[in-house]
């Protein structure tokens, strides 16, 4: 699944996602988390890692510092908050239960169409095997970043797998969730680790993996929508000239993303499945979408029809709305 961004007025700036849904080799989920450009934002400078084991390009040394930019940017205009959401983000069993359907069970773009809304119903795919991330790194990703990535996502899978109940875990042997950090100049390398974790990856869609514009700074690939039980995967490119804030988000959404909540909803508040980047981090409205993606009493396959009196069930449960 891919997004395109609406244009979001607290900073002018419209945001494009990358569809690649059509002529695919086989169904995969695609989730894409492009950035926000506001026009004034040119980096003035440029700043090498200091620990990296090879000299970053210019071009990595520009993206580095575009996108520190453009989280101060971000962070000036008080967004990519991290509270969870609080007094200011109220929401309702009918809010939650809106959210969960548009996230949950639309696709914003089918057929590979870049769409102006959801229009394309999906069934219902969380993951029916155990989930284990596994962290990649390219060449140029230095040790100790390497170790802050890894602490990042072992402490994220941790909390996905305490909210969910489902099997989650990360692993250093063979995963099926493979999170990959890369640079600009780590293409090659990039090409490598994707053959190596996920032979069978179609061609055509990898080589869409190297060389992102810009606007695209990480993204998702699944194949749950027809995948077995047991034979999920899913594969994220976080770029690894990310600023920490900016590379936790990545973390934080595209992971969840890949468990199922595969869509975006601009209603969806306080989450961080929204176009207008108000939060970085999970929410606690996000762990109640995560909580009733992996509900036994909603099963693999479901069409909306078919779930919703349950979806409307879980949602005043959780809410403490039984009675509304």
């Amino acid at each position: 699944m891919a997004r395109a961004r609406r244009l979001f007025a607290q900073t002018g700036a419209a945001l494009l996602g990358l569809s690649l849904l059509a002529g695919c080799d086989f169904p995969l989920r695609e989730s894409l988390k492009p950035q926000l450009r506001p026009a004034s934002l040119t980096p003035s400078k440029t700043a090498q890692k200091p620990d990296a084991p090879d000299a970053p390009t210019a071009k990595s040394r520009e993206l580095a510092a575009y996108y520190e930019k453009l989280e101060e940017h971000l962070l000036s205009q008080g967004l990519l908050r991290r509270d969870g959401g609080g007094p200011d983000t109220k929401f309702r069993a009918l809010d939650l239960a809106r959210n969960f359907e548009a996230i949950a069970f639309y696709d914003e773009h089918s057929g590979g169409a870049l769409l102006s809304e959801s229009t394309a119903v999906s069934r219902f795919h969380p993951w029916r095997g155990p989930v284990h991330f596994n962290a990649h790194f390219g060449p140029s990703v230095s040790a100790s970043q390497r170790i802050n990535d890894r602490a990042t996502v072992n402490a994220y899978a941790a909390r996905l797998a305490r909210v969910t109940g489902h099997e989650i875990s990360t692993t250093d042997a063979k995963g099926n969730f493979h999170v990959i950090f890369v640079s600009h100049d780590d293409d090659e390398a990039l090409t490598d680790i994707v053959a190596g974790v996920w032979p069978d990856f179609p061609k055509s869609r990898l080589q869409t993996l190297t060389n992102l514009p810009r606007d695209i700074y990480c993204l998702v690939h699944t194949n749950t929508p027809s995948a077995s039980e047991g034979s999920e995967r899913a594969l994220a490119i976080i770029r690894a000239e990310h600023p920490t804030l900016m590379r936790l988000s990545c973390v934080h959404e595209e992971l969840a993303q890949g468990l199922g909540l595969s869509n975006d909803s601009p209603l969806a508040r306080p989450s961080i499945f929204n176009d207008d980047e108000e939060f970085a981090t999970l929410t606690s409205h996000d762990e109640l979408l995560l909580k009733m993606l992996y509900d036994p009493r909603l099963k693999s396959g479901m069409s909306l029809q078919e779930a919703r009196p349950t979806i409307t069930q879980i949602a005043a449960e959780l809410t403490g709305e039984t009675n509304s």
